[in-house]
């Protein structure tokens, strides 16, 4: 059996629902086992016990978030040469435009030599405003619809060896 890791960090809940809604469909694909997981509770192990990996954050100022990055941190070198080749996609939850905390991740990607095997999902809640910034957030349909695909799309891959 293979395994996707979902690690996600949420600060406002929009991430959590776009991680939810991939994982939930990543599950419904035969011969794949699903991990989802916070950044700040994924070990190194984690890392290297999976096949594939989704990884789910906000932007922050930014930038991905401060407990995002904490985790590649902290499972960089450990993983280093050891995962070389495995799939990966990435979500973003942004307020602005997500690009940069996308192009963040997939640097710390390529230094793992994963590889890409979707374009990153990036959902723009546009919030702007300090209040409408800390505020809780509710993905739409849509959106919560390509996250889905996304991980199906993902967990498929890896369970039949495409990635």
């Amino acid at each position: 059996m293979k395994t996707l890791l979902i690690v996600y960090h949420t600060m406002t809940g929009g991430t959590r629902q776009m991680a939810e809604a991939a994982a939930a469909a990543a599950r419904e694909q035969s011969g794949v086992t699903v991990r989802l997981q916070l950044a700040d509770e994924t070990q190194p192990d984690d890392v290297l016990a999976a096949d594939g990996y989704l990884f789910a954050t906000p932007e922050n100022l930014a930038a991905m978030s401060g407990l995002m990055k904490d985790f590649f941190d902290r499972s960089y070198y450990a993983a280093l040469d050891r995962v070389n080749g495995r799939p990966y996609a990435v979500m973003i939850c942004a307020g602005s435009d997500g690009q940069n905390a996308l192009r963040q991740i997939d640097r710390i990607a390529t230094g793992w030599r994963l590889k890409a095997v979707a374009e990153g999902v990036i959902v723009c809640t546009h919030a702007q405003t300090p209040e409408r910034i800390l505020a809780p957030k509710t993905i739409g349909a849509d959106d919560l619809a390509r996250c889905a695909e996304l991980g199906a799309g993902l967990a498929a891959g890896i369970a039949l060896g495409i990635f």
